[in-house]
């Protein structure tokens, strides 16, 4: 039975100079994911992940929690998260009088990414955003197309961003765009969804699923960043 496991990285450093590694919060939740798998008596034929930072320090987190030695992760560029520092300066160029303040909560600061996710998601949001919607859509494709023939028979752990896995989903479900923009604001620090596969589809059964955090002592310890 082919499995595929999508891992959305530790929390990682909002707002301070490098967004792109992970807070120690973010390397405990990686260790206790890699616990959990290895409690459940788990083992992956092959891991994947995209090629930043938050990505690498998240799958050796589980790896060090799964007690593996020497793992060997294969990137994909297609696994990287949108650069959402970049749309959501262009949405902000676009919409001056919508400009945050430095001390703004950053629920402020998601409900005017989700703007701009549409307004990219529409064509309406092109210039200085880094990549089309249409090149996000297609790079997201080729990992799924080359999961399901390349890794075909294995169960697979794959660490991304919400955003690219919300997309994959969205393209498994085949839903409209509009399902990316909700379900990347949802998606939990180490959550799982959980999918089979064979060389002609992939299903999803679970989604956003914490069950290394889901419990009493670790409530404190779930997030979204």
């Amino acid at each position: 039975m082919s499995e595929l496991y999508l891992v959305r990285h530790g929390q990682a450093s909002f707002r301070s100079d490098n967004y792109d590694k992970l807070s120690p919060l973010g390397h405990q939740q990686a260790e206790w994911l890699g616990e959990h798998f290895r409690e459940r008596g788990f083992h992956f034929d092959s891991i994947l992940t995209g090629e930043l930072v938050r990505h690498r320090e998240t799958a050796e987190g589980i790896a060090k929690g799964l007690q593996l030695t020497a793992p060997e992760f294969k990137v994909f560029a297609g696994l990287n998260e949108f650069d959402f520092h970049k749309l959501f300066d262009a949405y902000v160029r676009q919409h001056p009088e919508e400009a945050l303040t430095d001390d703004a909560p950053a629920s402020d600061f998601y409900k005017l990414l989700k703007k701009g996710m549409h307004k990219w998601s529409t064509g309406e949001l092109t210039e200085g955003v880094g990549e089309s919607w249409q090149n996000f859509e297609d790079r997201v494709r080729s990992v799924i197309d080359n999961i399901q023939t390349e890794f075909h028979g294995q169960k697979v752990l794959a660490v991304s961003s919400g955003g690219a896995i919300a997309m994959v989903l969205r393209q498994i479900l085949q839903a409209p765009s509009q399902t990316v923009i909700e379900l990347n604001l949802q998606i939990k620090n180490t959550a799982l969804a959980h999918c089979f596969f064979n060389p002609k589809a992939i299903r999803m059964t679970s989604f956003n699923h914490i069950p290394h955090l889901d419990i009493p002592e670790r409530e404190q310890h779930i997030t979204y960043s």
